[in-house]
């Protein structure tokens, strides 16, 4: 997978705000992810980011 920091990921399940696009803040093992509509930071790991991804956006540069 290409996924760079700072793109924006569409996820398959919503957050429970109702937002199911998520900022990559960090990149590694696992992956720090920021909600797009509440601003909450999760970290998830790599294997199921990469598993539950639908979409991925590149930043704007």
């Amino acid at each position: 997978m290409d996924i760079q920091l700072g793109d924006v990921i569409k996820l398959k399940k919503q957050h429970p705000c109702g937002s199911s696009e998520w900022e990559v803040l960090r990149i590694g093992a696992d992956f720090r992810l920021k909600c797009m509509g509440c601003g909450h930071q999760i970290m998830l790991p790599r294997k199921q980011v990469e598993k539950s991804i639908r979409q991925i956006t590149k930043k704007q540069e």
